[in-house]
Parts: C-alpha cells; structure tokens; sequence
C-alpha cells in the first residue's frame, strides 16, 4: 500500500499530473471517472494568490469527489511560497505540492518552478519552510536537474526527504530538454533504490500506453506513476493502464458513444465552474483531442468552434455518435 503521510493511494496509484490550461476541475471530473488515484490542480502563482488575484484563486477550487487532490503552487520568494501554502491549506485539501519542475521560460527564468534547480540551498530552505507552516503532507515535483552537466537528483532527494517532504516525483528530464527527447527513467530509479529513500518515489514522462506504464514499473521500481500529456483527450487512459496492470489484457479503445459522453461531461461542467461564455470558449481547445484519429472530422471540429450556444454544441456531439456510430479511434 502505497501512502502518502496517512493518505492510502492503493498499491500502483496512477497521478493526474498539474498541467497549465488542462486539469482543471471538469477535466478533473472525467479523469476521477476513469481511475486516477491522485490529482493535482494546475500551478497555482505564489504571488497570485497573495495579491488576491481571481484567476489565481479560482484555481483553489477542489470538489469532494476528487479526493484525494493536492494543490500545487509554485513561485521564486519563500516568504511568498509560505503565504501562498496558508492560503491553499484553508481550502482542505489533502496535500501540498511544490512545483520545482515548470521549464517554461517565463517560470523557470525568474527562479520558480525548474529554475530553483540551480540554487538546491533556497529550494531546501523553501521547502522546509512549507513543510513548518501547514499541517498537511508537503509532496515535490521536480526534474532531473537543470541541464546534462547538473543532474543533482540522487542528492536533492535525499536533502528534500530530510526536511520533510512525504512524496516526490520526478519528471524524466532536465530543465533544458523542456518536453523534447525521450525521458531517462534510469536516474529516478536510483533515487527509489537509494537505501535512505523510504517516502514514495513516483516517476513521470512519457508513459503514453498500458504496455509502457507495466515496463517502467518493472524495470524502474517506482511506488506510482504520473500521468500527464498522454491523459489530454483520452481520460481513458487511467482505466486501461489499471485493467493491463492487473489482468495483463488489452482493453478496447473507448466507443464513439463514450468519447462523446466525456467530451460532454467535460463540456457541461466547464459551463457550470467557468460561466457560459468562458466555459464554451475555453473548451473549444479539446474538441479535437478527444476525436483525435477521426477521419474527417474537420467539419464537426468548425462547428463546435464556431458555436456560442450551449445547446447547439450538445447537438452536434451528439450527432458525431450517429456520424461514427461503430468506429473505433485509435488508441495513442
């Protein structure tokens, strides 16, 4: 049983990953459907929160349903990072998390998220600083370093399990890769055979398939694994990693029926938390993963853009059933 301070995630948890713009709490909602053990909000701005500022806040929003969910902040001041901790403690969630692993270049070259991995010293007093000033577990999230010549992790690990950390997980590359290349699972795996490690190592980047996320629990030993881009557009993701795991079977790739049931779903509840206008707008980015692999499905994709009315949208989804009654997409 993998666990979490006292927060139970079952043997293998599978992790939501924070992602910027995506999981939010209606994407949140079909990915819960689906089986992820543990979910994150998106980033959440240190500064943001202090100044009160509404996107910022709105991120705080967690539902019952989705426990157990952490809050991820991320920031370059530690006195910031402690306020900012207060805040989203008094929203009750079941965790902290630190982002010490955003390589975007607008984040990390302010000292936040992957820029703090130059200044290992700051990222433990910030840390430990979080742990001291909430009662709730404080987990990381981190790469392997800021570049090939940096790759500090097997020390950092240890350092940041020794000021209180309960979980960690670790992003396959550097700061520098950002996405490219292929994630290098090899060092995460020292950091879970390390003998002094006993918190929950959980191993991120590319795990895009059942098949992949069994090899790398074999061959790297990791307590869980997180999930992020592969889960855009295919919630689904979750439940087949699970059924391979524990039966060794494939499962089908999901109907048409039940693409178009958690684009709704994701839809619907991106009208009730973000308003009418916001939440048709904002949705119109997952069209197209959802039915990704579909051919022709161009003219369904501009209608769905193109609409300003709830109602319209929900027809047209519904007629992409009776379009596609029996294919199949492929599974990515």
């Amino acid at each position: 049983m993998v666990k979490i301070g006292d927060i139970a995630l079952g043997d293998f948890p599978l992790l939501l990953a924070p992602m910027e713009d995506v999981s939010d709490p209606p994407f949140r909602f079909v990915c819960k459907e689906n089986g992820a053990d543990l979910m994150y909000t998106e980033f959440i701005s240190s500064e943001g929160l202090i100044r009160d500022a509404a996107k910022s806040v709105q991120k705080l929003d967690i539902f019952e349903y989705e426990r157990p969910i952490g809050i991820q902040i991320f920031g370059s001041e530690i006195d910031s990072m402690v306020e900012a901790a207060k805040i989203a403690t008094k929203v009750n969630p079941d965790l902290i998390d630190i982002n010490y692993g955003c390589p975007v270049k607008k984040v990390a070259c302010k000292g936040a998220g992957a820029g703090i991995l130059t200044n290992p010293p700051k990222m433990m007093a910030m840390t430990k600083a979080i742990v001291e000033c909430t009662h709730l577990p404080v987990t990381v999230k981190t790469r392997l370093g800021w570049d090939d010549s940096t790759k500090n992790i097997l020390d950092v690990a240890e350092r940041l399990q020794d000021v209180g950390i309960k979980a960690l997980t670790i992003h396959g590359r550097t700061r520098v890769q950002l996405y490219k290349g292929e994630a290098d699972w090899s060092l995460i795996a020292e950091v879970k055979n390390n003998p002094r490690m006993h918190i929950p190592i959980f191993g991120n980047g590319d795990i895009d398939s059942p098949e992949k996320a069994l090899e790398y629990k074999n061959r790297y030993g990791v307590d869980g694994i997180m999930i992020g881009r592969a889960s855009i557009g295919h919630p689904w993701i979750f439940r087949e990693i699970k059924h391979y795991l524990n039966t060794g079977e494939l499962l089908d790739g999901p109907t048409m029926q039940e693409r178009v049931n958690a684009c709704t779903t994701h839809f619907e509840k991106s009208i009730q938390w973000k308003g009418e206008r916001v939440g048709i707008v904002e949705m119109r980015r997952h069209y197209a993963n959802y039915f990704r692999g579909l051919s022709h499905f161009k003219e369904f994709r501009m209608k769905l853009v193109q609409s300003e009315d709830i109602l319209e949208i929900q027809s047209i989804l519904n007629k992409i059933v009776d379009e596609y009654a029996d294919n199949h997409l492929i599974t990515l």
